[in-house]
């Protein structure tokens, strides 16, 4: 899932790759099922004489309906992920039309995480990554994020050599 050893430079490896939390499929899942629970009320109620072009009639619209609201839905879903490196943040989403976004490390300022009540209940939130250019990564429906959160801030204050980090005098 998600990036692939040739898009990673030389000595980069990946910490963590997900996709968004599977919350955006709840939607999708409850229409199916109230389509199909429709499409069979439909073609039950359906007089005799109407058919047989009727039920093609309502196995298009129901067809058309499941392309549209669910099997588009869970395509986004799938095509949509959230790659965490050594160096880099990386987001990739798009059925046809790719779309992607690297943030490197060093540019991060600033880790903030978005929980809503919902979000909290399932596990997930939505993760913002300030740069000092002002225009922040917005990172939607991260499963985990206080981990991910807790991830990114150890890659960020981790020393670039691969040594630990002196202690301080006090």
């Amino acid at each position: 899932m998600g990036i692939s050893k040739g898009e990673l430079g030389r000595d980069e490896q990946v910490i963590d790759s997900m996709r968004t939390h599977g919350k955006a499929l709840i939607t999708p899942a409850a229409a199916l099922i109230v389509f199909s629970a429709g499409l069979g009320l439909g073609l039950a109620a359906l007089p005799p004489e109407g058919r047989p072009w009727t039920v093609w009639v309502l196995v298009a619209l129901f067809a058309a309906l499941v392309v549209w609201i669910v099997l588009l839905p869970f395509l986004r879903w799938l095509t949509s992920t959230y790659t965490i490196t050594n160096r880099r943040i990386i987001t990739r989403r798009g059925i046809l039309h790719k779309k992607g976004h690297d943030l490197p490390l060093r540019r991060i300022n600033n880790v903030n995480t978005e929980r809503h009540l919902l979000d909290r209940m399932l596990g997930c939130g939505t993760l913002v990554l300030e740069t000092a250019a002002g225009n922040p990564l917005v990172l939607p429906d991260v499963p985990g994020v206080q981990k991910v959160h807790v991830l990114i801030n150890e890659l960020l204050f981790a020393p670039e050599d691969g040594r630990e980090a002196l202690p301080s005098d006090e």
